[in-house]
């Protein structure tokens, strides 16, 4: 019950309008094709990043860090799943079942649905769920930065934070320094 019931800041505002920004240079960086512009996106990403866990207690930072990996990299994984399942065929006793959707369809809708979820979460009102579709969100992210991070999993447990602070995405965010906060 600790982590259902835990104080996080979730209703200050500026952690929650911090939040909000961060959620949207995530969205932006998702979205983005170019890859310089990605580089970009992600530089200003990854400073967004630190500005908001700089507003919360340590304590506050681990705690979301930990639901980041635990509930987020688990909606991540589902997505993975479906989307690996998606380059099998389903078997014959599968696809006659009533409720059939193919694996294809239902990867390209979860994940669709994670990010669409993700455009609305509010961190005031929706308080500790906003981890299933940020902590996916960011998997995806990692995808894209260093493929190779699933790799490390069980070396770098509970806590999504290692993967951010890599040699090779710490260079990124200092080749790209984003424009001051506004």
């Amino acid at each position: 019950m600790w982590m259902l019931n835990y104080p996080f800041p979730y209703e200050k505002p500026e952690v929650a309008q911090a939040f909000g920004q961060l959620r949207d240079q995530l969205l932006q960086a998702l979205a983005e094709k170019d890859d310089a512009e990605f580089q970009k996106r992600l530089a200003r990403y990854l400073v967004q990043r630190r500005r908001f866990f700089a507003l919360v207690s340590n304590d506050d930072r681990k705690y979301f860090s930990f639901q980041l990996w635990q509930e987020g990299i688990v909606r991540y994984t589902e997505v993975k799943s479906a989307e690996a399942a998606a380059l099998l065929a389903a078997s014959d006793k599968f696809s006659a079942l009533p409720d059939y959707e193919s694996f294809a369809s239902y990867a390209a809708r979860a994940r669709e649905k994670t990010l669409r979820e993700l455009k609305q979460a509010d961190l005031a009102t929706w308080k500790r769920t906003v981890v299933y579709s940020f902590g996916a969100a960011e998997g995806f992210l990692l995808d894209r930065i260093s493929p190779n991070w699933r790799n490390d999993y069980f070396s770098q447990m509970l806590s999504t934070d290692p993967y951010f602070k890599s040699r090779s995405v710490t260079a990124i965010s200092r080749r790209f320094p984003p424009p001051p906060p506004s």
